[in-house]
């Protein structure tokens, strides 16, 4: 998401509009931007950079505070028929996800999460610098979101759980962990396909549509990992409502809920760049 405008504006006009999908459109390459610094002092005196750390802080913030009191409105009713059910709470993430992506990507790339963040940057579409700040921008929002959801009422807070991530009875560590690694996946190549520069200068539909498919991707993973492991994807939801939960069961397997997701979207990154974008044989030419 990161740089995505710079890219498009690389790409600009190199396809026709009436050139055909998927066919000889394909033959004209794109030029590559190149690879964005590891470390950029210049960054830590724009203001734009401070500013896209704060909006990855607040949309972070409204994600937990939208999903967590939809999940305490699901486990207080002991009438499960009469909640928004598993479905809506996948809704609810997916949802979120979709409106803050769309609010967001223009100031920060709307990553909202850190998997997200070291995907790109593991593609080099942003620096380390800017990296490590998302993921403290992220974390930190995230401890706010679900702090304000216990402030509402702390006691169905703890006694429901807190929205925290754990490892359902039936399951083990190795079938967690693999879910987290597949369900990240998912959503790490969706974010790399929807936000493609030279799809984009391509297709002039794809960066208006890009924050859907990302949407859905979450929708859809939440739908089949809630009852494994209430779906992470995303350390910093997971890292911030433990944080405020906070007991043993919160803590209890975390790592699975950092480590699953920076595979599978190292792993996401990986396929993108080398497969599907055959970057490194481009370059090697």
């Amino acid at each position: 998401m990161e740089g995505k405008e710079e890219d498009v504006k690389l790409g600009a006009n190199k396809f026709s509009e009436r050139q055909p999908l998927g066919t000889s459109a394909q033959t004209k390459d794109y030029r590559e931007p190149p690879p964005a610094p590891l470390f950029e002092a210049g960054e830590l005196k724009s203001w734009s950079f401070w500013r896209a750390g704060i909006a990855e802080f607040i949309a972070t913030f409204l994600f937990l505070y939208v999903t967590i009191l939809t999940v305490m409105g699901f486990k207080k009713n002991p009438n499960k028929c009469a909640t928004v059910g598993i479905q809506g709470i996948a809704w609810a993430f997916g949802g979120a996800i979709f409106v803050l992506v769309y609010s967001t990507a223009g100031i920060s790339g709307g990553h909202i999460n850190p998997a997200v963040t070291l995907g790109l940057f593991l593609a080099r579409k942003l620096s380390l610098t800017r990296a490590i700040f998302y993921i403290i921008a992220q974390v930190l929002g995230a401890a706010a979101g679900a702090g304000v959801v216990k402030g509402f009422a702390p006691a169905l807070y703890q006694g429901q759980g807190g929205g925290a991530n754990g490892i359902a009875p039936g399951f083990n560590i190795g079938q967690g962990l693999g879910a987290e690694i597949i369900g990240t996946f998912v959503l790490v190549y969706t974010v790399f396909s929807a936000t493609d520069a030279k799809r984009s200068a391509r297709d002039s539909h794809v960066p208006i549509l890009a924050p859907l498919p990302i949407g859905f991707a979450v929708f859809l993973v939440h739908l089949a990992t809630i009852p494994i492991t209430g779906t992470g994807i995303n350390p910093a939801r997971s890292l911030g409502a433990a944080m405020v939960f906070n007991t043993s069961a919160a803590w209890h397997n975390h790592w699975v809920f950092w480590v699953g997701p920076f595979i599978g979207a190292a792993i996401a990154a990986l396929y993108h760049q080398v497969v599907i974008r055959a970057i490194p044989f481009k370059s090697s030419n």
